[in-house]
């Protein structure tokens, strides 16, 4: 095993035959998740930004595809470019008071206008069945009404929000029936209240609000910025809901409690080392999760692409909420045996490790920890312990060549070295023909087969003279 990143060959120079191959095995690796989301319901949100973007019509393509897949597609857009273009034409601007907005009459009108221009203008895009585009000979009915009902947020330490509103409730059965019926539902910005009024509300609240509504299977905020960044840089692939309050707090330290509003996503005036909208996208996620949507991503939407690799690809593209790992060190079950049989398949052949049959894994199965990832067992070891001699035997250690980067194989390392010393274990040791290395790296050192336990000694094959290591987890 190595832990090191591969090194992958690019396309460039690669033969015909190289390429059909490759799209073969990628078409291939992304059918489980073509029949996964086949019926499922997606809501996807998105900014005025994305409307307003050359590259729209990408975005629209990939949607399309989507439907063409059998998903249920319920699409939320913003609209706040347009409307303070609108605003600016008109000389003037949107009032933000404890970061939420004040939408008064003059507010209003703009933002009908910019919600129905939105609306158009996505319909036709979705009504686009031009030949040579990737949407030939392809229609798609879109549904639009008034889905959402709305509540005005009132007044808040004395401040008159006039016509913002948070989200009362959605109608469901109207919702599902234009689902059921085949269509894309395209819901705006703005929701009517029982007496006829209408409210400019945040997109995040209502995509939230109709995610939990129709119990959708995931909820999806295409965003400015990549998604959720480490102190490193680095995308955080998922996030629990605790660790988007953690996220959120360190960022609100300055902001005002009366901004807290339930229901409402503010637009400004939070978590400065945030974007707005990730900001938003993260507090309704959580929320959603929270609520039972068992996932919500994050995506960058600058990236070509992204909406389809994030949900048809492993690795995805964005940051996942989820209400549980989306990658779990844990202790291997009899359900993990494929995975880890199907893992340990090429270091057999390769010789680096000896065949096991799946009979001994069954026998063996409490002994090993797996890591998985989105259902797919992406790393395995086993410890088997010889509790008189104090010493446990490191076998069967593998990650995937997909996922040998980011330390993976150093945490499983730490793991088995943290389980050894909870039964109170002194030593491991491991037998090894081609990764002598990676342990040395790792503080093992060179020891001979009279070090062993003599259980050990006795089933030693001569013929594959495997070299030991061994390190000294605790003290004397």
């Amino acid at each position: 095993m190595q832990d090191d990143s591969p090194v992958m060959p690019t396309n460039q120079g690669c033969s015909p035959d190289a390429s059909q191959n490759a799209f073969v095995d990628w078409f291939r690796q992304c059918t489980p998740y073509v029949h996964a989301h086949r019926g499922s319901t997606f809501v996807i949100a998105f900014g005025g930004e994305a409307l307003a973007d050359s590259k729209l019509p990408h975005l629209v393509h990939d949607i399309a595809l989507l439907h063409g897949l059998g998903i249920r597609v319920v699409l939320v857009h913003g609209a706040r470019p347009q409307i303070e273009q609108r605003l600016a034409e008109r000389g003037a601007e949107m009032r933000y008071v404890n970061g939420l907005r004040i939408t008064d009459n003059a507010a209003l009108d703009c933002v009908k206008d910019a919600a129905g221009s939105a609306r158009v203008e996505l319909e036709a895009l979705l009504s686009l069945g031009l030949a040579n585009s990737p949407m030939a000979g392809v229609r798609i009915p879109v549904a639009s009404g008034n889905f959402v009902i709305a509540r005005p947020l009132g007044v808040l330490d004395g401040i008159d929000y006039q016509h913002t509103g948070a989200v009362r409730r959605i109608d469901r059965e109207s919702l599902r029936q234009r689902l059921d019926d085949g269509a894309v539902a395209l819901i705006p910005p703005i929701g009517y209240s029982p007496t006829g009024e209408v409210f400019n509300l945040s997109a995040a609240d209502i995509a939230r609000a109709a995610a939990i509504a129709l119990n959708a299977d995931k909820l999806i905020f295409l965003i400015e910025d990549q998604g959720v960044m480490d102190a490193n840089g680095r995308l955080v692939s998922n996030l629990l809901p605790a660790d988007v309050d953690a996220l959120l707090v360190s960022g609100l330290q300055s902001a005002p409690e009366s901004s807290a509003v339930p229901g409402q996503y503010p637009m400004s005036g939070e978590t400065p080392h945030l974007a707005e909208d990730l900001a938003q996208a993260l507090r309704a996620g959580a929320d959603a999760c929270r609520s039972g949507i068992r996932r919500v991503h994050l995506i960058g939407r600058h990236a070509d692409g992204a909406l389809l690799r994030e949900l048809f690809t492993r690795d995805g593209a964005g940051s996942l909420i989820s209400d549980r790992p989306y990658e779990e060190l844990r202790q291997a079950r009899i359900d993990d045996i494929p995975g880890i049989l199907e893992l340990l398949r090429p270091m057999e052949q390769s010789g680096a490790l000896v065949p096991r049959p799946r009979e001994h894994l069954e026998t063996s199965i409490d002994s090993f920890l797996v890591t998985e990832r989105d259902g797919t067992v992406i790393s395995c070891a086993a410890l088997f312990c010889f509790a008189d001699e104090q010493m446990a035997e490191l076998s069967c250690v593998a990650v995937h060549p997909d996922y040998r980067t980011r330390g993976r194989g150093d945490r499983l390392l730490a793991r088995m070295e943290a389980w050894a010393r909870e039964r109170g274990l002194r030593q491991l040791f491991v037998l090894t023909t081609q990764t002598a290395h990676w342990f040395r790296e790792r503080g093992f050192v060179p020891a001979r087969l009279a070090d062993l336990p003599l259980a050990k000694q006795q089933l030693y094959n001569d013929r594959r003279n495997s070299q030991v290591y061994i390190k000294t987890i605790a003290g004397e």
